[in-house]
């Protein structure tokens, strides 16, 4: 590719939000525009929900800007979350062979830049280009297995264990202070926090002075959190 092409390409995928999706990644200018026409574009305000559980599901959801919630109730009413999902990652995949409703509600955690295709529109994508459904497929094996792993962390693990697999998880997925490997940028509130892992706030405030107390990690701000030894977090867990 001279030049000039590369020019272009990167301008049209700066122009395009589908070009920061992974499953998009490979597509041409000409792909992105086709694309992009039959997007819908939708910003929404920090705590105002998409969708409650329950509602009619017959769209896919990508994250432009911002950050999304995905969340369930317990038989309690306490929130459980399930995911947090950043720029470039989707939700709304699993409805696409039939269109019915959904079964966890999702709430933006900050002010947030949406992208919507329609079920209808993204089938005739995956029949266009193979190779997005195959991504798909293994962007959705991914998360069950993540599923997986959180189901059972909740369902037979003790508190430490839960806050320290929540590190864990947020060390490899969150953005890092000034590219920093192990200092992490918190983008949600304590609260949702321990909605991730079933604690009550209070416990997961306990937990983690505790793990600090212990040389684990450094509390540096209510919102950035280091961590000194990560296989001492992986031990709890």
């Amino acid at each position: 590719m001279n030049s000039n092409c590369m020019n272009c390409c990167n301008e049209c995928r700066g122009k395009y939000c589908a070009s920061k999706v992974p499953i998009f990644e490979n597509l041409d200018c000409d792909e992105l525009s086709e694309i992009v026409k039959s997007i819908n574009h939708k910003e929404y305000s920090k705590g105002e929900i998409l969708f409650d559980e329950g509602s009619i599901a017959n769209n896919m959801f990508f994250v432009n800007e911002g950050k999304v919630k995905l969340y369930k109730y317990t038989r309690d009413g306490k929130e459980q979350i399930l995911h947090i999902l950043s720029e470039g990652e989707f939700f709304g995949e699993l409805n696409l062979v039939n269109s019915s409703i959904h079964n966890f509600s999702a709430k933006a955690i900050k002010v947030t830049k949406i992208c919507i295709l329609s079920n209808e529109e993204m089938k005739k994508i995956i029949i266009k280009n193979t190779q997005i459904g195959i991504k798909l497929l293994q962007s959705v094996g991914e998360r069950l297995s993540n599923m997986e792993n959180l189901a059972q962390n909740l369902a037979t693990n003790d508190a430490d264990s839960r806050v320290a697999y929540l590190l864990i998880d947020l060390l490899e997925k969150s953005d890092k202070v000034n590219g920093d490997k192990n200092e992490i940028k918190i983008q949600m509130s304590r609260e949702d926090m321990a909605n991730c892992v079933g604690v009550t706030r209070e416990t997961l405030s306990r937990k983690l002075r505790s793990f600090e107390e212990e040389g684990l990690i450094k509390i540096v701000k209510i919102k950035q959190i280091r961590i000194l030894d990560e296989d001492g977090l992986r031990n709890y867990i």
